[in-house]
C-alpha cells in the first residue's frame, strides 16, 4: 500500500498537519473540514460544481439523492481529493446534527447545497426522500433524524471508484457504520464493503491504531464482542498504551477507618501530544452527593502494582494524563457492560476502572462524554447510584445543543467512539426511566420521537393495551400522522416503516388475524422486511407448521444474516419438516454458531445433522458421491466416520456453554464412543450421572456404556456401534463452523488407539468417585468387579461380585414361576462359582471365609426354595451342598 498522503492523513486525524501547503484552494477546503467548517466546505465553488453542475437532469416528480448524483466520475487525483473531501464535510455535517451538536448554520441545508429550489421540492420532502433511500436489509432509518441527505450525499460518493487515494476504503467503513447506527436492527456490511476491507491495514503505525478500534467497534455493534475484544487489545499495542488492572489499599466510604484493596486500573500512554481541554470545554460531571460512598476511591497506597510491573512507578492516586486516543481504546473495552465472561473482554466489576481512569483526566469533549455515558450505564443497578446515573445521562442530553466547546473538538475522535446519536440518548433514558417504573414520562419521550414499538410497551404496563393497538391502527388509517408527514401535509408512510408497523399489529394481535396482518407486511414491502419475513417464520414454527415457516425463515435470513435466532428457527425447521433437510439444517446451525459461538444448543443439533447425515443416501448425495459408486463400501465408511467426528467437536464446543445440559453430555459420551474417543467418553458418563444421579438414579448410568468402556480399558476398544439419543429441539440462536485450529483431514474409519493404563485409572475413578457414591444396580456391580478382576485386586473384585448378587432382587424370592426359580438358581450358581474361583486368591491358600459365605448362600437359597422341592433342577442346589460339604471335609 502506497504511504498516506499528508491530507488524507489529516482529514483521517481530524487534526491538520501544519508543514502541509494549504495555498490551493482544494488543500485549503480539506482544512476548512479539518477545522469543523463543514458549512464552508459544503458552500463553496468547487463543491457546488461537483454536486450540482448547471447541465444535470432535473426530475421533479421522481426526485432522489442519487438521482441527482450520477453524473460524478472522478478522472484524476485532484478530482478524488474533492470528493473525498466533500465526503467528509457532508458526513461529518450530518454528524454534528444529529450526534453531536451544535446545530449547522441555517444557510447549510442538503438544498442549498445541491442548488435546488425549495419551490421544486420542500426539505422536509427531501429529508424524507432521502430517509426512504437509506432503508438497507429490509430495516428502516430513522425517519426524525435531520438533514438526512447529508449522509446520502457521503454514502454515495463513498461507493466511487478510487484509485488515488489510499484512504477511501477506510471512509467508506465509517459512512457505513454511521448508515447502520440510523437503522432498527444491524444489517451485515456490503459484500463489496467487506471485501474492501479484507487484506486492508494502513501502514502507519498511528493510523493503524484507529484503524483497529474502528473495525473493533464494528463488531461490537454487531454482537461479535469477543472478536471486538481481540481488536481493542490490538490497538492498545499499536499505540504503546500500557495498563495493568491490580489492586492498592484505599478507601470507598466516608466512615471507613481500616483500607482494603480495591480495584484500579494503571496506565500510561507512550505519548500525549493533545492539549488539555479547559474545564469549560467539558460536559457537566455531576457530583455523587451520597451520605455513604465516597466521590472517588482515595488510595492510601502510593504503589498499586507488584514490584516486577512496568507500571510499579505510578502512584494510584495520582496518575499522568493519558492520550486522547488511548481513552477512547480504555472506552471500547468497556462498552459491554452486561458482559458476565472474560473470554468476552472486561466484566461489569472490571469495567469501572476503567472509566474512572478516563473521567479523571478530561482531554476531549465527546471523549469526556462518552466516558460518564459508561459510568452512567455502569451505575444504573446501584441502589446508591441510581439516581446520579439517570439525572447524569439527562444531564448529556441536554449539553448537544449548546456551543460550550469547538465544533473541531467535539468530532476529533467520534469515529473512535460508540457515541449513540441524539434520538438514541433519549431512548436510553426513556428506557431507564420504564426500569425504574417512571413509566409515563417514558411514554411522554417515546411518543415525542415517534418510537411506537416502545411506546406500545409503555402502554401495556400502564394496563392500557388497548390504547397502543389504537396508535397502531390511527397510524396505518391516517387519522394519526407522524411529524414529518405533518409537515408535508400528507398521511402516507414510507413502505418500510408502514411494513413494520403492520408486523407490530400483528405482534398485537390475536392467532387469527396475527398471520393476516404479517402477510400483508410481506407483501407491502415487496417482499424485502426481514421483519415480516422473521414474523411469519416464527409464528408458523410455533404453530409446527414447519413446511410453511422454512421459506419465510429462509427470506429472513438472506435480508439479514446476523439475525442468530433466524438461522436457528430455520435449522431446527429444517430438522422437523415432513421430509427433514439434514444439510440445510446443518448449514443454518454452522450460520448460527458462527454468530453466537456460545449457543450451546445449536451446537448440539449441528452434531445431531452429522450423525443424520452419515445415512448413506445422504452421504453420498452430500460429499459428490454418485450412489451408483461401486467403490463406495470403504469410502462410504470413511465419511460415515467423518460425520461422527464433526459431530463429536461439535458437542464438544458445545458443552463449553452448556456445561449443566445433561442431555447433551449423553450424546457427546455416546458420539465419543462411536469415534474411539474414549477418556472424553468416562468424562461424560460421569457428567451425566452427576446431573442424573439424584433424580433417576440407576437409571442415569447408561450400562451398555460402562460395559464397553470397561472392556476397552481391560482387553481393548470395542467397535460395536451405538446409535446417539435424539437431538435437542428448543428456540435460540444460531452458531458458527467448526473452530479452525480443530479442522482437520478426516481419520480412517478404525477407532483411535488409547493407551489402557491411563484408560483404567480412569475407569477406576469413574466408579469410586462418580458412579458407585451415587447409584448402584447388579450390572454396575459386576462391570466394577470386571475392572477389579482385570487389575489383580481379588478381594475388591470378590466384593464386588457379592455386592452384585445382594443387589439382585431375583436372588431374593419368593419366586412366582418355575422359571424365575430357575434364573434365581442360575444367578447363585454363578456367585458360588465366582466364591470358588476367587476366594482362595483373595484370602490365599489357606483361607476359607469364601466357603462359609458359599454355603450360607446356598442353604439360604434352599430354605427359601421348599416349593420347588419336586423339581428336576433342585438337584443342582443338592449338588452344590454336597461339593461345599466335601470341600470344607
Amino acid at each position: 500500500m502506497a504511504p498516506f498522503s499528508a491530507v488524507e492523513r489529516s482529514l483521517i486525524l481530524a487534526s491538520w498537519d501544519n508543514s502541509v501547503d494549504a495555498s490551493s484552494e482544494l488543500v485549503q477546503l480539506a482544512k476548512y473540514c479539518v477545522d469543523g467548517d463543514y458549512a464552508a466546505v459544503l458552500t463553496s465553488a468547487p463543491v457546488a460544481s461537483l454536486l450540482a453542475p448547471a447541465s444535470r437532469p432535473f426530475n421533479t416528480e421522481n426526485i432522489s439523492v442519487g438521482s441527482l448524483l450520477v453524473h460524478i466520475h472522478p478522472r484524476s487525483a485532484d478530482d478524488e481529493l474533492l470528493c473525498l473531501v466533500t465526503l467528509c464535510a457532508a458526513l461529518e455535517a450530518f454528524l454534528q446534527t444529529n450526534w453531536t451538536g451544535p446545530d449547522l448554520p441555517d444557510m447549510c441545508t442538503p438544498l442549498s447545497v445541491l442548488k435546488i429550489s425549495p419551490d421544486f421540492v420542500s426539505e422536509e420532502s427531501f429529508n424524507r426522500t432521502a430517509v426512504a433511500e437509506l432503508a438497507y436489509g429490509g430495516e428502516p432509518a430513522y425517519h426524525l433524524a435531520s438533514r438526512v441527505a447529508f449522509l446520502r450525499i457521503a454514502q454515495i460518493l463513498a461507493g466511487l471508484p478510487y484509485t488515488h487515494l489510499d484512504t477511501a476504503t477506510w471512509w467508506s467503513l465509517r459512512v457505513w457504520t454511521v448508515h447502520l447506527y440510523m437503522l432498527d436492527e444491524p444489517v451485515a456490511l456490503p459484500s463489496d464493503v467487506s471485501s474492501s476491507l479484507t487484506g486492508y491495514r494502513p501502514a502507519d503505525p498511528d493510523l493503524l491504531s484507529r484503524y483497529l478500534l474502528e473495525v473493533g467497534l464494528v463488531d461490537h455493534l454487531f454482537h461479535s464482542d469477543k472478536q471486538a475484544a481481540e481488536r481493542f487489545v490490538e490497538a492498545a499495542k499499536a499505540t504503546g498504551l500500557q495498563y495493568e488492572l491490580t489492586g492498592a489499599l484505599g478507601k470507598r466510604t466516608k466512615f471507613q477507618i481500616q483500607e482494603h484493596s480495591q480495584l484500579v486500573l494503571l496506565a500510561q500512554s507512550k505519548t500525549s501530544n493533545a492539549p488539555s481541554t479547559g474545564t469549560a470545554a467539558i460536559p457537566e460531571t455531576l457530583a455523587l452527593n451520597d451520605d455513604t460512598l465516597l466521590e472517588h476511591t482515595q488510595f492510601t497506597s502510593s504503589s498499586g502494582a507488584s514490584q516486577n510491573s512496568i507500571l510499579g512507578h505510578l502512584d494510584p492516586g495520582n496518575q499522568p494524563e493519558l492520550d486522547p486516543l488511548d481513552q477512547c481504546i480504555l472506552l471500547a473495552m468497556c462498552l459491554n457492560v452486561r458482559n458476565t465472561s472474560p473470554a468476552h473482554g472486561l466484566t461489569n466489576e472490571q469495567m469501572a476502572p476503567y472509566v474512572a481512569r478516563v473521567i479523571s483526566h478530561p482531554r476531549n469533549w465527546s471523549v469526556h462524554t462518552m466516558a460518564l455515558l459508561l459510568r452512567s450505564r455502569l451505575e444504573s443497578n446501584r441502589t446508591r447510584t441510581v439516581e446520579r446515573s439517570t439525572l447524569q445521562l439527562q444531564a448529556l442530553i441536554d449539553q448537544m445543543p449548546t456551543s460550550d466547546s469547538a465544533v473541531d473538538e467535539r468530532l476529533r475522535y467520534i469515529f473512535d467512539l460508540a457515541l449513540p446519536s441524539k434520538w438514541q440518548l433519549e431512548r436510553e433514558l426513556a428506557t431507564r426511566m420504564m426500569g425504574l417504573g417512571v413509566v409515563k414520562s417514558a411514554l411522554d419521550i417515546f411518543m415525542r420521537l415517534e418510537m411506537w414499538e416502545e411506546a406500545v410497551q409503555c402502554y401495556a404496563l400502564l394496563e392500557m393495551p388497548d390504547a397502543g393497538i389504537k396508535i397502531v391502527r390511527d397510524l396505518l388509517s391516517g387519522d394519526r400522522v407522524e411529524v414529518d408527514e405533518r409537515m408535508r401535509g400528507s398521511s402516507a408512510l414510507d413502505k418500510a416503516r408502514e411494513a413494520k408497523l403492520w408486523c407490530l399489529l400483528g405482534d398485537l394481535s390475536g392467532v387469527e388475524e396475527r398471520e393476516k396482518h404479517y402477510l400483508h407486511a410481506w407483501a407491502l414491502s415487496g417482499n424485502t422486511s426481514g421483519r415480516a419475513a422473521r414474523s411469519l417464520g416464527a409464528m408458523y414454527f410455533a404453530l409446527k407448521r414447519f413446511d410453511d415457516a422454512v421459506p419465510y425463515l429462509e427470506h429472513g435470513a438472506r435480508i439479514n444474516p446476523l439475525m442468530a435466532r433466524t438461522w436457528f428457527l430455520l435449522g431446527c425447521a429444517h430438522m422437523q419438516r415432513g421430509h427433514p433437510d439434514w444439510k440445510g439444517a446443518r448449514e443454518a446451525f454452522a450460520r448460527c454458531v458462527a454468530i453466537d459461538e456460545e449457543h450451546g444448543e445449536a451446537w448440539s443439533n449441528l452434531a445431531s445433522c452429522y450423525l443424520r447425515m452419515g445415512d448413506t443416501d445422504v452421504v453420498g448425495t452430500d460429499v459428490g458421491q454418485g450412489p451408483d459408486d461401486s467403490d463406495g463400501g470403504p469410502r462410504r465408511e470413511e465419511l460415515q466416520y467423518a460425520h461422527r467426528l464433526a459431530a463429536f467437536r461439535a458437542l464438544r464446543q458445545g458443552l463449553k456453554f452448556s456445561y449443566d445440559n445433561w442431555k447433551m453430555w449423553e450424546n457427546y459420551m455416546l458420539v465419543a464412543l462411536e469415534v474411539g474417543e474414549l477418556h472424553e467418553c468416562v468424562r461424560s458418563l460421569g457428567r451425566v450421572v452427576e446431573e442424573r444421579a439424584e433424580r433417576d438414579g440407576a437409571a442415569s448410568v447408561d450400562e451398555d456404556v460402562l460395559d464397553r468402556l470397561v472392556s476397552a480399558a481391560t482387553r481393548g476398544s470395542s467397535t460395536t456401534t451405538i446409535v446417539p439419543s435424539a437431538p435437542v429441539h428448543t428456540h435460540g440462536h444460531d452458531l458458527g463452523v467448526i473452530p479452525e485450529d480443530e479442522e482437520q483431514e478426516p481419520a480412517p474409519a478404525a477407532a483411535p488407539t488409547q493407551t489402557p493404563g491411563s484408560l483404567v485409572g480412569r475407569v477406576n475413578d469413574l466408579f469410586e468417585r462418580t458412579i458407585l457414591p451415587r447409584v448402584s444396580s447388579p450390572r454396575i456391580f459386576k462391570a466394577y468387579a470386571r475392572l477389579k478382576t482385570a487389575s489383580g485386586e481379588w478381594a475388591d473384585a470378590l466384593k464386588a461380585h457379592l455386592d452384585a448378587y445382594r443387589a439382585t432382587p431375583l436372588t431374593n424370592g419368593p419366586w412366582d414361576s418355575v422359571a424365575a426359580w430357575n434364573q434365581a438358581l442360575h444367578e447363585v450358581e454363578e456367585i458360588v462359582d465366582v466364591l470358588r474361583n476367587l476366594g482362595p486368591r483373595a484370602e490365599g491358600d489357606n483361607g476359607s471365609k469364601w466357603k462359609l459365605q458359599a454355603r450360607g448362600l446356598v442353604r439360604t437359597f434352599a430354605s427359601r426354595s421348599k416349593y420347588f422341592q419336586d423339581e428336576p433342577e433342585w438337584a443342582r442346589v443338592e449338588a452344590m451342598q454336597e461339593e461345599l460339604k466335601k470341600r470344607d471335609d
